[in-house]
Parts: structure tokens; sequence; C-alpha cells
């Protein structure tokens, strides 16, 4: 089977095609893949920032065909079109029973590797592992969707539309008329821009380095655009001094989740998208906690709950109020995922998607 693989952190990946697959055991299914969207993330994993397992497969925003059932699964049938869930809910835990599905813990990876190169045992990226050609999941982490939605237009969902769109309608569940700050036009941020559009916020403000991003943010329905060094003076003309009511860092560094905090009014909502490394701390006075009590939220998959939040999204595609389409820049092989992580800086990509056979 073909795949993707890293062998060493901080080293390219290379496109193998000895990967071995295992059949699906109790309670697990074996999905094709039909997309992928190359996410962030995933080059965070190879340079290490985020921690991963090696050898890896990485990949966790995908999309395909039930092909195989395991011992005593039932469903979703061999023949489902299913967006993969890189947090499965379990459905019976303190969180889901909660209401925050998004941070269940549960299900548990495999404890046998679906997945081996040259013998050795391959390690699939956050569970999933979507750039492969197949891949064995819980029967949990495939969501049915229904077979007509372009399965490019599924991949994305599956991460990038969720975690955006999903930090401002669920997590900060911003309010119509307010003031909304973006820091980072990636995929991601690109998303929280069109939740930002959903809840009727006004002004919308994107921030990037980067002008080809900040094109693409006005493109997605931000109203205003400035690079860093613009925002102070920009905040000012437009909040009157106040600040922001709500502000996204969608960057996942501790220098730009300061800019956000700051730049949120007394009593706002800053909201970390980011996902942002382990030895990067946040420093935070009590003073300031204590003194303008803005809220600090941290922002998970978009605290959303995957059995009923893709096929919202995917309503609102359909209605024309998300552009899913649009998101997807370049269509890439398994080949191209090197070359799409090296984009991902340039502000020529929003997504690159890995489409299979």
């Amino acid at each position: 089977m073909r795949g993707v693989i890293l062998r060493e952190t901080g080293k390219p990946v290379e496109v193998s095609d000895e990967l071995t697959i295992r059949r699906p055991g109790p309670g697990e299914v074996r999905v094709r893949l039909r997309a992928a969207g190359v996410c962030h993330s995933d080059l965070s994993m190879c340079e290490g920032r985020l921690p991963a397992r090696l050898p890896l497969v990485p990949g966790h925003e995908g999309a395909g065909e039930v092909v195989e059932l395991g011992p005593g699964v039932s469903g979703p049938p061999v023949g489902s079109h299913v967006i993969l869930s890189w947090i499965p809910p379990c459905g019976g835990c303190a969180y889901c029973l909660g209401g925050q599905p998004n941070l269940c813990t549960s299900v548990r990876p495999p404890a046998e590797p679906t997945l081996s190169i040259a013998g050795e045992p391959a390690h699939a990226g956050l569970g999933v592992g979507c750039f492969a050609e197949e891949t064995v999941v819980d029967a949990r982490a495939a969501i049915p969707i229904p077979s007509d939605v372009p399965f490019d237009v599924a991949a994305v969902v599956g991460c990038a539309v969720l975690t955006g769109v999903g930090a401002v309608v669920n997590t900060a569940q911003v309010r119509p008329g307010s003031s909304v700050l973006v820091i980072g036009c990636g995929g991601v941020g690109i998303n929280v821009i069109q939740g930002a559009v959903l809840a009727a916020a006004a002004p919308i403000v994107a921030v990037d380095r980067v002008p080809e991003k900040l094109a693409a943010a006005r493109a997605f329905g931000a109203t205003h655009t400035f690079t860093p060094g613009e925002l102070r003076a920009g905040a000012d003309e437009l909040t009157g001094g106040l600040g922001f009511d709500y502000a996204f860092e969608v960057v996942g560094r501790s220098q730009t989740i300061r800019q956000a905090y700051k730049s949120t009014r007394r009593g706002g909502t800053t909201v970390v998208v980011g996902a942002g490394s382990a030895d990067d701390p946040v420093t935070f006075s009590a003073a300031e906690l204590f003194a303008t009590e803005r809220r600090l939220l941290g922002c998970l998959y978009g605290s959303g709950d995957v059995r009923t939040d893709f096929a919202r999204l995917l309503r609102l595609w359909r209605a024309g109020r998300l552009d899913l389409d649009g998101l997807i820049s370049r269509r890439i092989t398994l080949d191209g995922v090197a070359e799409a992580f090296a984009a991902m800086g340039s502000g020529d990509v929003i997504r690159s998607l890995v489409t299979f056979p």
C-alpha cells in the first residue's frame, strides 16, 4: 500500500509503496481514503512542535469509503461515505454525556498498530493517518455522510471547517453585531472568518503577516485586514480604543496569544484556536486576569460534536452559507505532500488536498 512516512522528526517526509495495513479488529472499520487535506498540525507533528510517535503516517483530515467491518461491528455499513474524526466520541463518558464530546479521551489508540512498514510498526497520525491509501480506525471515528457530498468537500469539514467555524459558534458563541478579531489567516483562520460571517459579526478584522493571506481573508468575509504592526492603530480606530468583543488566535504561539488578549476589550473573550507547543508558555499577571474580566478560552476541535456538526456544516454548504470548495487551492497526489508543507507559509494556498484514485 502507498502512503507518506515520516521516519525522523525534522526530516522530510517520503512516499513509500511498502506500507501494509492489518484487517480491522473488533470495533474497527477499514476505510479507503478518497481525499485528505494537508493541515498545519500535520507539519507541526513532522517538525516536532506537536508530539507524535515514529515512524509516522501523518494526515488527520480525510474522507473516504468504508470497505470492511471488523468483528461485531454493525456500521457504518460497507460502502458508506464517511468523514474521519480524529477525536471520536465514545458516547458514554462524562464528557460525552455532559455535552463536550470533543474532550472525550475514552476511545484509545488500538493496542496493535494498524500500519507497518518493512515489518516495523508505523503509527497513524492522531489515530487516523490519512496520508495513505487506506486506514483502519475505530468505527466511531467514521462519521457517515450523504453519498452525493463530494469527497474533497467532506475532507476539509473533518478538521479545518469544524475547528474554525466551531470556534465561533460553539466555543465563543459570538452574538450578532459583535466585533471580531482573527489573528492568523491559514486554513483554520479563514474558517473562523466564515464562522464570524455566519454569526453576523461586525466588524470582522483579519491579521496576518502575508499579504496574500489577507487578500483571502477579505474574499471570505473579513471587513478589514491589517498586518501585525498595523493592528493597534486599526483596533483603536474601529473600537474607539476599547478593544474587540471577541479575539481569536489561530497561530498557536505565545506572542500572538498575548496580542489577541491585549486586543480584547474589558469583559470580552479571547479564544485560543491555534495548536501550540508545550514548551511555549504564555504569562498573565494575576492582576490583569482579575481586573479586566476578560474570558480566556481554549478551543479543541471547535468544541464540536462530530456526530451532528459535520451534518450541520454540510447543510450550510448546500445552502450557500459556507464556501467549502473555495478553501481548496490545489489538488495533489501523495507525492506532493512535502511540497504542500513547504507552501504553507507562502500565502498562495489555503488548503492543499490529496486526492486518491
